[in-house]
């Protein structure tokens, strides 16, 4: 198996790839990125390099991916030639383009927030005079953890962020602002046959557009709203043709259930699962894109929870082991062997048991004393 991008989500599929005996090889584009690291079959090379791509994927069966942003025309001619993608360009692209999945879903009939591409600040203003400010306004590609993002207060503020330069192919997504009580993000995962398995739906904390925590399942959410949840992820995925991980992020209105994100991948939001359910989400991206059949995504204990660590003032992250680990030897810490840098994403702790509060703290202490916010 081949998975095209070196960072966290590759590092973090290489131990189920190691215990199921499956080859695994990753395009990374340095020696120092996250997967590069630990993993044995490591090729250089970009995303975006037709050459580099054609020559990762000869003796794969199967290329799966750690990031959406590979050029579908690329995949296409890998198909081409013999090599099953998965999940497919066609499926991809809905990943990758913020409009292209918004009119593949109103067209599946999944639930979506007000929405229209805008080609001027004029559009963007006629826009907000039917749905009223503030509105979100979007990159249709290139975004990730809130970039490409901006919540629009007034014409003054939309004028400003109009002069920014979009990445290539991409447009102005304009949207109507959703006030939710929650945001839940369901996970399934599917296999060419087929199969399907639905995770516990959990809620999603962000924090300046960067998720910070995840609790297993979500909170107070009615049995009811949690399977309608799971239902629209495994429809979407249906109707994509999905294979492998899917995580559609959700907006809960309190009376109705707005879809927001698509990732056609392992997710954050799913990390929990590697202590917190039978099969991780890692695991059962490896079997879904194999075809080999999905494991239980069933819970380990009543609750589990996720909280990212941010860079911050310590660079040493090695260093805060023996308070963290002395203070709690029962939480799990995954770093991901990546440069410290303010407000990033080097590494995420998880705790499993029976209250969530008690759980939210003793994970928010160590990921505290990673970041250096506290010192004991």
């Amino acid at each position: 198996m081949g998975m095209v991008g070196g960072g966290q989500l590759a590092r973090m599929s290489a131990a189920p790839a190691a215990a199921l005996g499956i080859d695994f090889r990753v395009l990374a584009t340095s020696p120092e990125e996250s997967a590069a690291q630990v993993v044995s079959d490591v090729a250089l090379g970009a995303h975006d390099d037709e050459h580099a791509i054609v020559k990762f994927a000869e003796g794969c069966d199967v290329v799966t991916f750690d990031h959406e942003h590979v050029p579908p025309p690329i995949l296409e001619k890998l198909e081409a030639r013999g090599v099953a993608v998965r999940p497919g360009p066609h499926a991809l692209i809905n990943a990758q383009d913020k409009a292209i999945m918004r009119r593949t879903l109103e067209g599946a009939g999944a639930p979506v927030p007000q929405w229209r591409v805008v080609e001027s600040a004029g559009a963007a203003e006629e826009f907000a005079d039917e749905v009223g400010y503030p509105f979100i306004l979007k990159t249709t590609r290139g975004g990730y953890d809130g970039k490409g993002v901006w919540r629009i207060p007034d014409v003054t503020e939309l004028q400003r962020v109009m002069t920014v330069s979009l990445p290539p192919g991409a447009q102005w997504l304009a949207e109507a602002a959703v006030p939710f009580v929650q945001e839940l993000s369901a996970q399934i995962a599917r296999s060419p046959s087929g199969q399907t398995v639905a995770y516990p739906v959990v809620r999603t904390v962000q924090a300046d557009g960067i998720c910070s925590e995840v609790v297993a399942p979500a909170p107070g959410l009615d049995g009811d709203r949690a399977v309608d949840a799971q239902k629209i992820a495994l429809d979407i995925a249906g109707a994509l043709n999905v294979t492998g991980m899917l995580a559609v992020e959700m907006f809960d209105t309190g009376d109705e259930l707005l879809v927001n994100e698509l990732a056609m991948r392992p997710h954050n939001s799913g990390h929990w699962s590697i202590e917190g359910a039978v099969t991780s989400q890692f695991e059962n991206h490896l079997r879904a894109v194999l075809d080999l059949p999905l494991g239980s995504p069933v819970m380990r204990a009543p609750h589990a929870v996720m909280v990212n660590i941010l860079g911050g003032d310590v660079g040493d992250l090695y260093s805060a082991y023996r308070h963290v680990f002395a203070r709690d030897p029962g939480l799990k810490v995954h770093l991901y062997g990546k440069e410290v840098r303010p407000g990033r994403k080097v590494g995420h702790v998880t705790a499993v048991g029976n209250d969530v509060e008690t759980l939210l703290a003793r994970a928010r202490h160590a990921a505290d004393y990673f970041s250096g916010a506290i010192d004991e």
